[in-house]
């Protein structure tokens, strides 16, 4: 059985965090054994916006997780510095997908996870993500790198997710899952 897990933490980006979990979980159209869970450090965590989220487990999920993504918000620049939260993850880039939307990306970095590596975040993270000496892709919505990959305005969760969605299982799933969002008139298939 394959499992994704979705990152949260307060004042997480809403669209972000929604959005994976809506694709993610259309994944199980094509495969019902398929497991997408939202964890984080407590029972809930609130967004950006204000809404409370129940979480479904802790942070500790991502160490034997087939696939991690860490959602952008404003909290992140306090989690990097954070060795204590830090020190939960034990991800595996040869073993994992691990992945991320905006400043999400400076949570990877921070794990050592961008060493050597290139990646894009959203423009207000540019500096702090340049301040770990990963170069930054100013120009591109998506950069991956083996099994890592980050993502730079929301609705690059499309690509970031179809990108995901193929390595864990192979094109025809991840066609599927993107046809079902895409608008009327241009590719939309109904899979459930």
């Amino acid at each position: 059985m394959k499992k994704a897990v979705i990152v949260a933490f307060d004042k997480f980006t809403d669209i972000d965090i929604f959005l994976a979990w809506d694709l993610l979980n259309r994944v199980k159209f094509r495969d019902k054994e398929f497991q997408v869970k939202i964890i984080g450090t407590g029972s809930s965590h609130k967004s950006v916006c204000g809404l409370d989220i129940t979480t479904h487990g802790l942070i500790e999920e991502c160490n034997e997780a087939d696939l991690v993504f860490f959602g952008s918000g404003q909290e992140t620049r306090n989690l990097i510095k954070d060795n204590l939260y830090l020190e939960r993850f034990k991800l595996n880039p040869s073993k994992q997908i691990i992945c991320s939307m905006c400043s999400g990306a400076l949570i990877i970095a921070a794990l050592g996870h961008l060493n050597g590596l290139s990646a894009t975040t959203y423009p207000s993270a540019f500096e702090d993500l340049e301040n770990y000496g990963v170069k930054i892709h100013k120009d591109k919505h998506l950069v991956t790198h083996g099994n890592i990959g980050t993502a730079a305005g929301c609705l690059a969760a499309i690509d970031l997710f179809g990108w995901a969605i193929e390595k864990l299982y192979d094109s025809k799933v991840k066609d599927a899952v993107i046809a079902s969002v895409l608008p009327i008139g241009q590719g939309q298939v109904c899979i459930y």
